[in-house]
């Protein structure tokens, strides 16, 4: 385990696991934590995220909603306002949408337009990714919608015990937080997460790897596609694992490159006004008199999340990334 993690006793667990785990430990720690969504309650939610939630803590505590984004995240939003610790879930990021309205209307601005009047420890979890060759609107990877409104943090874990940290910080958040969940690795498999209570930090990238050629800088579900890359190239690879996308690590981005004097952005998301572009710009910015070859990105394409037929064509997986790799390390001006 990592010095963020605390010693003692550890369970193997997957990351919805993870997720449901955390959920949990925080109705109990906190009486004014919620929960509220569709299907959530004796379902336990489309992934099974929340499954014996609702027995356990009851429906005042576990809210079984009708099938309405924009009213489930503004009953959060209002119930946040009222001293509550919201917590609500939207089944896909692309059933988000609908919510849009009260999401850059109220979620975002509140505190903001109020003068500090009001905090908004609202959390709203939703899956987010591809690879589970699931139909139109359950894929997409629109991170920088969120990314692109201020006044939202925006966190998006990649393992099952980074969940745990990260979703506990991020209910105990004064902020709202879009927490993303890389619904193809729910189930792909587990890891030994503390049992105790701990917190990661929503402002920090977590160093997956250290090497000396080059940066990786990913998130989500692509981060175990970048370990495989690196374990394929002739380089000495470093992986940064943002895993908070907003706001950004932009230190820690900084500090690797200057080392690496190489990198390579791998993510998911459409290419064009991706992350990956505003990382670019970013280490352009401050760290271009350090780069030994121009960066590249690694990416989904400028198209709609394609059907299930031609989705793993469309998804970046390990060899783009080693591809893109040994195209920087192979780079000479």
């Amino acid at each position: 385990m990592s010095a963020e993690y605390p010693d003692g006793e550890t369970s193997e667990v997957n990351l919805v696991t993870a997720v449901r785990d955390t959920l949990a430990q925080e109705l109990r720690r906190d009486e004014s934590v919620r929960l509220l969504g569709y299907d959530m309650g004796p379902i336990g939610g489309v992934f099974r995220a929340t499954e014996g939630l609702y027995e356990e803590f009851g429906e005042n505590r576990v809210i079984d909603t009708p099938l309405s984004e924009n009213g489930i995240l503004g009953t959060a939003a209002g119930m946040a306002m009222r001293g509550q610790r919201v917590v609500p879930e939207i089944q896909f990021l692309g059933f988000f949408y609908p919510a849009f309205g009260q999401f850059m209307y109220t979620v975002s601005k509140m505190h903001e337009r109020t003068g500090g009047g009001f905090e908004m420890p609202l959390t709203v979890r939703v899956p987010y990714g591809g690879g589970i060759k699931s139909s139109e609107y359950h894929s997409e990877s629109t991170e920088s919608f969120f990314v692109h409104t201020p006044g939202v943090r925006v966190v998006c874990p990649s393992t099952p015990a980074e969940t745990k940290g990260l979703l506990a910080a991020s209910i105990r958040s004064d902020d709202p937080v879009m927490f993303l969940e890389p619904k193809a690795v729910y189930r792909a498999g587990t890891q030994e997460v503390p049992e105790d209570d701990y917190t990661l930090p929503l402002d920090e990238s977590r160093t997956v790897r250290e090497g000396s050629d080059i940066t990786v800088l990913s998130w989500g579900a692509r981060v175990r596609h970048a370990e495989a890359a690196a374990d394929q190239v002739d380089a000495d690879v470093e992986i940064l694992d943002l895993r908070t996308l907003s706001p950004l690590p932009v230190e820690d981005v900084l500090d690797s490159v200057k080392k690496t004097g190489r990198c390579v952005i791998f993510h998911e998301a459409r290419r064009t006004l991706g992350l990956g572009a505003e990382l670019s710009a970013l280490i352009n910015e401050y760290a271009i008199d350090r780069l030994q070859a121009p960066i590249k990105r690694a990416t989904g394409y400028d198209v709609h999340f394609p059907s299930h037929q031609t989705e793993e064509a469309y998804l970046p997986d390990e060899q783009r990334a080693a591809d893109a790799i040994e195209a920087v390390m192979s780079y000479e001006y």
